[in-house]
């Protein structure tokens, strides 16, 4: 058993469980991340950068899938490797973690219940139009997950995103073929260029920062575990499943950009940012492929914005039972726990639940308050950073085994990852209208 001071005891690290041979079978956690990860925010970022700048950016994405990647085989890594949480990993860096995940996880839930029920309730709203209002799709939308996740154990959850994928998948690759992208110019934009355009740097680390995921990449580590992965014989098996995560995710984002490059540059339409792009771009498809291929996207709009809403009301009530447990003292914060299946009958995962469910209803019915939304921001683009340097501390430390401990390739990718986010936090504080604050 590890301690809570940060050193491995000599059992643990002594620990060589027999390797689990990497098969597609095993194949889990990494479809939930890739799921939950990519939002309808990610999938308009994407378009819009299409429809401004073609292919030119194509390189931007993949790098992001990379940089996820690592980010996400650390967390997963850490899990495995010493036994412990990331939470019980962040806990033993000082009491300042405690303070951080507290505050963030408490804003950061309350506004993004609203923003993910709000964005699950506009494609049905547009494919069942005149049935109800946006705000009561979106208290629907969140009432059923709140239901599934309440009543499912992590088997089940698992299965049903994968079905979910399975639709994004068929919808993104129908429309990049539709489109009829142009190969050569695809190729031309792996090449690392710049667009000429202002700001071009940064919105190219935008691009690079916005493929798939925050605090889910967190949460891949308590996924692992609850899937019955808890030791380093799972390994090979994790990183596998890592890959394919990232890979998919990649998919989703290539064939995005391509329906911007081709459906919206080409044309030099312009769609809005946030999930209300998606509803424009069903319209444009609409007229240029017929009702069907427009319903058939909406349906895809959906499975995309719906797994995020129950990939984090399952993945972050998750963190949050086991930051009770750690800080309360009455549980272990050990994978061994997660995997139990004990975290989601606990009390602390149903109120988390909960507190993604019904208090962010209110934002539903008046709007969202303005200097929460901006707390909100700030919290959500410094966790990122957060993430990646704490992942540096714990896994080149005495608190990881020596042997799974960070290799060059691993500090450089969590270092770029690091800084990339840093930029992105400070950029995002500084936009902030701060002025109107106070």
């Amino acid at each position: 058993m590890a301690d809570t001071t940060g050193n491995t005891t000599d059992h643990e690290a002594s620990q060589h469980p027999r390797p689990r041979k990497a098969s597609w079978k095993h194949i889990g956690p990494g479809i939930v991340v890739a799921a939950t990860g990519v939002g309808a925010g990610d999938l308009v970022a994407t378009l819009i950068a299409g429809s401004n700048f073609g292919y030119t950016l194509l390189w931007a994405a993949i790098i992001g899938c990379l940089v996820k990647i690592s980010l996400a085989e650390a967390a997963g890594r850490w899990h495995l490797s010493t036994g412990r949480t990331l939470f019980d990993g962040w806990a033993s860096l000082g009491r300042w973690t405690t303070w951080f995940f507290a505050v963030y996880v408490v804003v950061w839930g309350f506004v993004y219940g609203a923003a993910a029920m709000s964005s699950s309730a506009l494609p049905l709203q547009a494919l069942f139009p005149g049935v109800m209002d946006l705000t009561w799709w979106g208290i629907a939308c969140g009432l059923a997950g709140l239901v599934f996740v309440w009543f499912n154990k992590y088997a089940v959850f698992e299965k049903v995103m994968t079905v979910l994928v399975g639709v994004m998948f068929l919808v993104t690759v129908y429309l990049a073929i539709r489109v009829t992208p142009n190969i050569p110019d695809a190729f031309a934009g792996l090449l690392p260029v710049l667009p000429d355009e202002k700001d071009s740097i940064l919105n190219t680390l935008g691009l690079i920062g916005g493929v798939g995921g925050t605090i889910t990449l967190a949460a891949y580590g308590y996924w692992v575990n609850a899937k019955g992965w808890t030791d380093t014989g799972w390994m090979k098996v994790m990183r596998l499943d890592n890959r394919v995560a990232y890979a998919t995710t990649g998919i989703f984002v290539i064939a995005m950009l391509f329906v911007g490059a081709e459906l919206l540059h080409s044309a030099n339409i312009a769609i809005a940012s946030g999930d209300k792009g998606l509803i424009q771009l069903g319209d444009i498809l609409e007229d240029e492929y017929g009702a069907a291929t427009a319903k058939f996207f909406l349906i895809g709009f959906f499975a995309t914005s719906f797994t995020s809403l129950i990939g984090v009301w399952h993945g972050v009530s998750l963190m949050f039972a086991d930051f009770v447990a750690r800080l309360s003292g009455t549980g272990r914060a050990k994978g061994e726990e997660v995997a139990s299946g004990t975290r989601e009958r606990s009390w602390p995962f149903r109120a988390y639940l909960l507190w993604l469910t019904f208090p962010p209803m209110i934002l539903l019915f008046e709007g969202q308050p303005f200097r929460l939304i901006i707390i909100y921001g700030v919290l959500g683009a410094a966790f990122l950073p957060f993430l990646a340097g704490t992942l540096i501390w714990l896994l080149n430390s005495p608190r990881t085994p020596r042997e799974w401990r960070n290799g060059p390739l691993s500090n450089a990718m969590l270092a770029v990852a690091g800084l990339l986010f840093l930029v992105l936090c400070v950029k995002q504080i500084w936009d902030q209208p701060w002025g109107e604050f106070f």
